[in-house]
């Protein structure tokens, strides 16, 4: 008796000892028991605690329903081998959409449409319990039965976004239940507001990038992408912008969105309407929702050949310099057979410092698909994920996984599943948090959810969390006014340098009345800027380059991360007339040649001349 009771001991660690990490491409992860037939698999990892929630769904008495598992940072499964299924809803023979995310206060939110035509938010605690009850909150107002899609916000709560194929709907769910005023998204122009994409920006507000669907035939529609922001009291703060003028192809291509860590997001999308050479485009917004790259029909992944396609995108944003970096695959037009996987960085402007990209794999005619691609977290560089097909017909695959610097060159590669057997993949990857990134699969031979971790260095297992880095030293009390010199109009910019000397400075300033953004490199040495303009308000601030990081935006006195100044017209103190005229300019600051005051056309102008007693003066002039 007591040699079966050491037994059964011994069995349970050895299962305990199997279930966490492992470093062996052999044997990879079990996280729950599940029919081989499951898909839709969503990961999202809590920041402060470092457990990631894997969600799935399958077919069970309530329908095609998610069920969730919990694992904690070593890879160790919390919720049983089945995990926690919803089963306070009844679900159809198919998914109208699922979506799920950690939020920062250790829970999980899964968001879902059901068979009775609502969609619904139901939270559980890392603990296993249902706090606003098993069949979660109702959303939308009951409006809404469609895909759901949901990201965290920043205080435990989570925004969560509906359509019913005309009219999108988003709402904010606080971390206790309660659910913020309704925002309704439409057009009342002829267009369906549809299949919208959420980006968290700053204090909690959020952008929604969403598509309009005009006239066509059949599945081709007329289809632009827009833009607007949110608050979470349902206030708009930023006003609905084009981002993708409109292109004529199938509705069912939707494009995705990433937030690019300074408030604004990027937007890509495949589509074959431009020459009809089927490509992944790109558009980029900053954090007033106004778009950075003016071409609207967006910038190529690769230059368009009508031989090749470039399509099945995936991106990420590198944290230092916050460009996209995107992965694609290239496949020939004719027979669609060939598979090489690409990837390639484009700026917020729309450069791309890698011209076409680089070839990260050439699988020949065998297929290879699931791109993942994440930045590391406190290190330039970043990984690139993939199922790898090998055999004849690629149905079979093993996972694998590269890693990158920023140059593109590859600095190692790594066999994350050896075991080749049908797979469906996950939706997406975790991303890198506290030093590894996670991705999951399940079994479609033989059912189970099983998934792997990988480090920065490229090894799995057991990872000790890396010490974050020190902020990157910022300048600090930024401040601006505007000057009016002879000749010239413009605001003085001046700050105190930081503490580490920086590579140089990066000066932004924005015009608020077009959102037009211009962007300054300043001398590393520099504690004072000058910079040129004409009537108008703008938005200023400043971060510093540093050789491995980008520092905050400079604090003010005041304590803004910005400062606005208003450009006016001239100085207006000087109370003598003027009796010389020596120049005259427009209210812009432009110079007006041999002209004289009975030559001027209706208007505002600008004279410099003296004053009776010999003053150089500059008054505003208008002539009627």
């Amino acid at each position: 008796m007591k040699k079966t009771i050491l037994l059964l001991l011994a069995l349970v660690v050895c299962c305990a000892v199997q279930a966490q990490w492992g470093n062996n491409a052999n044997t990879n992860t079990f996280i729950a028991n599940t029919s081989s037939d499951a898909g839709e698999i969503y990961l999202s990892t809590d920041e402060v605690s470092g457990d990631t929630y894997v969600q799935w769904n399958q077919f069970g008495t309530n329908g095609w329903s998610p069920s969730l598992q919990r694992l904690n940072y070593q890879g160790n499964p919390q919720w049983g081998d089945d995990g926690i299924h919803i089963a306070g809803h009844e679900f159809s023979s198919s998914s109208e959409g699922v979506s799920m995310a950690a939020t920062n206060d250790g829970g999980v939110v899964s968001c879902f449409a059901a068979y009775d035509g609502y969609s619904y938010a139901v939270r559980i605690n890392a603990d296993g319990t249902f706090p606003w009850g098993e069949q979660g909150v109702l959303l939308f107002d009951g409006l809404g039965f469609s895909r759901t899609e949901t990201i965290a916000g920043n205080d435990g709560g989570v925004w969560a976004l509906g359509c019913n194929y005309s009219s999108l709907f988003l709402q904010y769910v606080n971390a206790d239940g309660t659910l913020n005023p309704l925002v309704t998204i439409s057009d009342n122009t002829g267009f369906s507001c549809m299949f919208g994409q959420m980006t968290l920006s700053n204090d909690n507000r959020v952008f929604v990038t969403y598509e309009k669907l005009g006239s066509g035939s059949g599945l081709y529609k007329e289809k632009q992408i827009h833009v607007a922001g949110y608050a979470p009291d349902g206030t708009q703060f930023s006003p609905e912008t084009l981002l993708m003028s409109s292109q004529t192809f199938q509705s069912t291509y939707i494009h995705s969105a990433v937030p690019d860590g300074q408030g604004g997001g990027y937007v890509y999308i495949w589509h074959p309407a431009i020459g009809d050479a089927f490509n992944t485009y790109v558009f980029h917004f900053n954090q007033n929702g106004a778009p950075t790259i003016l071409d609207t029909n967006g910038i190529p992944v690769h230059t368009p050949n009508s031989g090749f396609e470039y399509l099945d995108a995936y991106a990420t944003v590198d944290p230092t310099s916050h460009d996209l970096l995107i992965a694609f695959e290239e496949t020939d037009s004719d027979t669609q057979t060939l598979c090489r996987l690409y990837v390639n960085r484009i700026t917020q402007n729309g450069d791309k410092p890698w011209n076409d990209g680089f070839l990260a794999l050439d699988n020949g005619t065998i297929p290879a698909g699931g791109l993942r691609i994440d930045a590391f977290e406190y290190e330039p560089g970043f990984s690139l994920i993939y199922h790898k097909g090998v055999g004849s017909t690629g149905y079979q695959s093993i996972v694998e996984a590269q890693g990158f610097d920023l140059s593109g060159n590859n600095i190692w590669t790594t066999t994350m599943c050896s075991s080749a057997y049908s797979k469906t993949g996950d939706q997406n990857s975790t991303g890198f948090h506290q030093g590894q990134n996670i991705v999951a699969w399940v079994n479609s031979n033989t059912g189970g959810l099983y998934g792997q971790n990988i480090g920065v260095n490229g090894a799995m297992g057991l990872i000790t969390p890396p010490t974050p880095p020190e902020p990157c030293s910022a300048p600090s009390n930024f401040d601006g006014k505007y000057v009016w010199e002879p000749g010239t109009m413009g605001v003085n910019l001046l700050w105190t340098a930081a503490e580490e000397l920086p590579l140089y400075y990066h000066l932004y300033r924005r015009d608020l009345a077009t959102q037009e953004e211009h962007r300054f490199e300043v001398d590393a040495n520099a504690t004072e800027y000058f910079d040129e303009v004409g009537i108008g308000d703008y938005m200023y601030w400043i971060t510093a380059i540093h050789e491995e990081c980008v520092s905050e935006p400079a604090i003010t006195v005041a304590g803004e991360t910005y400062v606005l100044v208003e450009v006016t017209s001239v100085d207006e103190d000087v109370d003598e007339e003027i009796v010389t005229v020596t120049k005259i300019y427009t209210m812009n600051g432009q110079l007006i040649r041999n002209a004289r005051l009975e030559d001027l056309s209706h208007g505002i102008y600008i004279l410099q001349g003296l004053t009776s007693s010999g003053k150089l003066v500059n008054r505003k002039f208008k002539v009627d």
